[in-house]
């Protein structure tokens, strides 16, 4: 059973909740929309500096609407492109090497021996030296030119065209459609751990919030941030096309000095952080509670999309006890109805305020995976699945089944179920830093590694 502490937090939690949903019953709309209350929760600011293994900046992608995102990037961005054979050649060995005095799982403590020493003990002191693990990399004194004084990462590098590519991932945060933040303290935090486990540049989507713009603002925004990922890899690919090229005419697009493109002010179109580091031939979906609704809809329509997404390719996507529900209750939902922080008479609440007015079916195709005409492409088309289920969730059951609905159609879609665990138990605030959380991010790390890895389907740990 959960702890006392959790039981607690969560009674405070469910009243609070309540009367913020309650209070935002009669909102208006706005085309422009809301993607964080910083009223109700406490918002992380970017640091574009790698005082803790990661990089964070905030982009606004789209004028029109509020939709934006936070990219997060790991410190071994800083390595020689060889290096991602170097060390998944020396890493496979580890996994036999046990330390002696730990009782924990051996696969996992071997893991993360592995990989989160050599992110969270390296830092730049006074941005002129740097720690020996980082050798391991192949990081170069070319790459310290790559920040100011103050340490900040630039990310282009004019006198080095090669960086180390690491594989992207979209994560879409939770709050059931209405709260949440994509720059929140609590998913600040556990998108920092994944970049680090994963060793991926981590791009955490702000999507508008219901009620101010109901179904389906918040599903065409995830989808939007992925056409926007292609855009940027397109425009990075035609920024090296460019580098040696000057004038050619009144109709070309400008470039600047270092071979970027550039808009009429001279700015260059190409984020600098994804053109120098980004790989978008292997992008996974991460979604957490409600986005796992909208990580599986983005994965339908990149599957639809095919080769016009080029050269983004959606390999995989990991569903973290996704906001699925339906009008004929499942086993969990009447047991667990009840459970704790996000119940179900709260939970349909929420969808009252994100689906639109007069709309509303917990059948809804945003609601239900599997109800019969959802339509979309086929089942067996869909990216390899993982699923994260808590055992005291009432959502769980549903997560499952349509876990083994792929299943029949050969997709690899394992279920990873953590006993004693709540809703949100990886990526709540006060449940961060418990070993149930940090489990759950080493052993989706261990997943995704399989379809990212640069040396093929298998393990690169």
């Amino acid at each position: 059973m959960p702890s006392v502490a959790v039981k607690l937090y969560s009674v405070f939690f469910k009243f609070m909740l309540k009367h913020r949903l309650q209070n935002r019953t009669n909102a208006g709309g706005s085309s422009y929309g809301v993607t964080s209350r910083p009223d109700e929760e406490s918002i992380a600011a970017p640091n574009p500096v790698f005082t803790d293994g990661v990089a964070t900046k905030d982009l606004h992608i789209d004028p029109t609407t509020s939709v934006s995102i936070r990219i997060f990037l790991p410190e071994t961005c800083l390595g020689s492109p060889d290096s991602d054979l170097r060390a998944q050649s020396k890493s496979r060995v580890k996994p036999s090497t046990r330390l002696p005095d730990s009782g924990s799982d051996p696969r996992r403590n071997s893991y993360g021996a592995a990989t989160t020493d050599n992110v969270t003990d390296t830092h730049y002191k006074n941005g002129h030296s740097f720690n020996h693990r980082r050798n391991s990399y192949g990081c170069n004194a070319d790459d310290l030119a790559l920040k100011s004084e103050n340490g900040v990462y630039r990310g282009y590098s004019p006198a080095s065209k090669k960086c180390r590519k690491l594989p992207v991932m979209l994560q879409f945060h939770g709050g059931g459609f209405v709260s949440g933040s994509n720059d929140s303290t609590s998913n600040d935090f556990f998108c920092r751990r994944i970049a680090k486990l994963c060793d991926v540049i981590v791009i955490a989507v702000g999507y508008r919030l219901a009620p101010e713009d109901r179904y389906p603002a918040a599903f065409e925004d995830g989808l939007k941030v992925l056409h926007w990922l292609a855009k940027q890899a397109n425009l990075a690919e035609c920024s090296k096309s460019l580098g040696n090229r000057r004038g050619g005419g009144g109709d070309m697009k400008k470039s600047d000095s270092h071979g970027h493109i550039a808009d009429a002010f001279g700015a260059s179109m190409a984020e600098p952080w994804l053109a120098a580091h980004g790989d978008p031939s292997r992008c996974v979906l991460l979604g957490v509670s409600c986005g796992g609704n909208i990580a599986d809809y983005v994965a339908r329509k990149a599957v639809e999309a095919g080769k016009l997404l080029d050269p983004v390719k959606v390999v995989a996507q990991v569903l973290m006890y996704p906001f699925f529900i339906g009008n004929v209750p499942t086993h969990s939902e009447i047991k667990l109805a009840n459970s704790y922080f996000y119940d179900k008479a709260m939970c349909i609440l929420a969808w009252k305020l994100f689906l639109p007015e007069g709309e509303f079916d917990l059948d809804h195709p945003a609601a239900n995976p599997l109800v019969p005409g959802r339509g979309g492409p086929p089942l067996k088309r869909m990216p390899p699945t993982l699923t994260i289920v808590a055992e005291h969730d009432w959502m769980r059951d549903r997560a499952i089944a349509y876990s083994e609905e792929l299943r029949k159609v050969n997709v690899d879609a394992p279920v990873l179920e953590y006993k004693d665990a709540v809703h949100e138990f990886a990526t709540l605030d006060m449940l961060l830093k418990t070993p149930q959380s940090q489990a759950c991010a080493e052993d989706i790390a261990i997943w995704v590694k399989k379809y990212i890895s640069l040396r093929g389907h298998e393990f690169s740990y």
